[in-house]
């Protein structure tokens, strides 16, 4: 079970921990991909990572595909679009038995829009003081990769969208902001899934407005949408105060026991 964390996520965000200790409850094998930079250390190329990125997706499934014969995926927020993505366009051929989904900015345009008003602002904040110092760390040991005026630009950036226009997009070869949420929305990428797909999502989302979201009636016959009226993003908190966060790893599993053909039910 591969597990593709969202943005400024790693193996020791809350989901992870949680899913990663169900599998391995019930004896699965369990893998949290960290998206790079997002270990512990630094990367090794000017490049980062990003909500579009299905070729590292595929890179990933094709070296774990050498080892395991069966492969199911969970993608997080950010990673859950790039899940979504490859999907899309791999269609049957995609190295995955089962896939899901929680919590994803389906249209990246829509969603950044959220982000930089209001409660949004907050969270965008809350993402850009590790965002900014770290691309400021990867301009010295990468010179000339990040121009002076981007540099002076991404210390100014109060937005997610403000940096996306002055390093997302043009340090993975997009023209701008715009034209890397046009190019990287999963939504576009649906119809072409043929893996048994989770698309798990609660209204109270605070990342998505719910015009942003996809329409059952528009998703093919192996992509199923939940949509729950609380939960929050990658939250789905149950029991009594504080709660707990068991529920979203069993959902999960349940959905790829069931796409595995098992008769066993989380």
């Amino acid at each position: 079970m591969i597990l593709f964390h969202g943005l400024e996520g790693s193996s020791v965000s809350h989901y992870a921990r949680a899913l990663m200790h169900a599998v391995v409850a019930r004896g699965w094998h369990g893998v949290v991909v960290h998206f790079r930079g997002c270990s512990g250390e630094a990367n090794r190329l000017p490049r980062a990572y990003h909500s579009g990125d299905s070729a590292e997706i595929g890179w990933v499934l094709n070296r774990l595909g050498e080892r395991h014969a069966r492969l199911h995926a969970v993608g997080i927020s950010l990673g859950g679009n790039a899940l979504l993505k490859y999907l899309g366009e791999q269609g049957a051929c995609a190295r995955l038995q089962s896939a899901a989904a929680v919590s994803v900015p389906y249209d990246l345009a829509a969603a950044n829009a959220m982000l930089s008003h209001g409660l949004g602002r907050l969270y965008s904040r809350h993402f850009l003081r590790t965002l900014i110092p770290r691309t400021l760390a990867k301009a010295q040991r990468f010179p000339g990769h990040i121009g002076l005026d981007r540099l002076a630009a991404l210390q100014s950036a109060r937005t997610l969208r403000d940096f996306d226009e002055v390093v997302t997009a043009p340090l993975h070869g997009f023209a701008g902001a715009d034209h890397y949420y046009a190019d990287s929305s999963c939504t576009r990428y649906l119809g072409g899934i043929r893996v048994p797909t989770l698309l798990l999502h609660a209204s109270n989302d605070p990342f998505l407005p719910a015009s942003a979201m996809p329409r059952r009636a528009d998703l093919p016959a192996d992509v199923y949408l939940e949509c729950h009226a609380r939960g929050g993003h990658v939250g789905f908190v149950s029991g009594a105060l504080p709660g707990h966060l068991d529920w979203l790893p069993q959902r999960l599993l349940a959905h790829l026991d069931e796409s595995a053909g098992n008769n066993r039910v989380a």
